[in-house]
């Protein structure tokens, strides 16, 4: 049964019968013009607009995994924040010949992504239209949150994870199933299709006051490290033999290190820290992988050091919209 032939108002209704029951906070869920929740403290809120042919293609994409993705990608700003999520809303553009089965999917990856994060979905809208959009809007808590503009020169830049994979992953997908057999290719194709929020790593930053300034690596290490700098008012040196790079994406890839400067979507978290502070973010790697890669410095330019200490500015560039 395709979408046309159901309707808005039974798609609403198949909708909330699949949302759990009304969690811890919800006054009102879904089905009135707006969802009301009780508000604890301090809010962050967050918007992710998903564009098919733009940000995605169907054909590359399960509908459980974009489901997934839609959610996380909004949960790795609240991250980047060092905020808990705890609501969300979404809105679905959708072409009247889908079928009903993409929906069902594609509500159950979102559905288990928010589960899995602690959220309650609390409502949306739907439309028509001749391609999907994706719109999800999320609120989260922080007691203490971390912005984009709090880098001063000496602190220290750290990253989360390993970078480049996802751009290998999405490469790989549109190769197709018959060329990417085997482990490392499955780990990079998750790394695209299914990356994970690093809501914990997060939390624990701004809480314990050990990140200065933060941002999730969404278009690229090149161009989120631009957007600290900027917003910090401060440059940077970035050491090029320190990115971490998967043994994956080295055996997958002819330039590995491009991919992890420019490839973007790696949703991993970019974080300064003050030198003092150094020691305490040491004892995170026991639970997380951390690397530092470089130093925030006074002089308003971003800097690549080779292997032999050579610098050389650092070309910015990556994903960017209407570019």
């Amino acid at each position: 049964m395709r979408l046309r032939d159901i309707g808005e108002r039974r798609l609403i209704s198949g909708i909330r019968q699949a949302v759990p029951a009304k969690p811890r906070g919800v006054i009102l869920g879904i089905g009135d013009d707006a969802a009301v929740v009780r508000g604890p403290g301090t809010l962050v809120l967050t918007h992710d607009l998903l564009v098919e042919d733009v940000d995605f293609r169907r054909a590359l994409y399960p509908p459980r995994l974009l489901g997934r993705k839609a959610l996380n990608v909004n949960l790795s700003d609240i991250a980047a924040m060092g905020g808990r999520p705890l609501y969300a809303v979404l809105g679905l553009a959708l072409p009247g010949g889908i079928e009903r089965q993409w929906l069902a999917q594609f509500l159950r990856g979102v559905l288990d992504a928010a589960g899995a994060a602690g959220v309650a979905l609390v409502g949306g809208d739907l439309s028509s239209s001749r391609e999907i959009v994706i719109a999800v809007t999320l609120t989260g808590e922080a007691r203490r949150f971390v912005t984009r503009s709090g880098a001063k020169p000496g602190d220290r830049l750290f990253v989360s994870g390993t970078l480049g994979d996802a751009a290998m992953g999405l490469r790989l997908v549109e190769r197709g199933p018959a060329r990417r057999k085997g482990r490392p290719a499955g780990r990079l194709v998750k790394s695209f299709l299914d990356p994970s929020p690093r809501l914990e790593l997060g939390l624990l930053l701004a809480r314990r006051g050990l990140a200065s300034a933060m941002i999730d690596i969404s278009d690229g290490l090149a161009v989120d490290l631009s957007h600290i700098c900027e917003e910090s008012r401060v440059g940077a040196e970035l050491e090029l033999g320190r990115v971490p790079i998967s043994p994956e994406l080295r055996r997958a890839s002819r330039r590995p290190l491009e991919a992890a400067l420019y490839g973007g979507e790696d949703f991993e978290l970019l974080f300064t820290v003050r030198p003092r502070n150094i020691p305490r973010v040491r004892e995170l790697e026991k639970r997380f992988k951390l690397t530092e890669i470089g130093r925030i410095t006074a002089r308003k330019k971003i800097m690549a050091v080779d292997s032999t200490g050579r610098k050389r500015p650092l070309k910015i560039r990556g994903y960017e919209h209407f570019r």
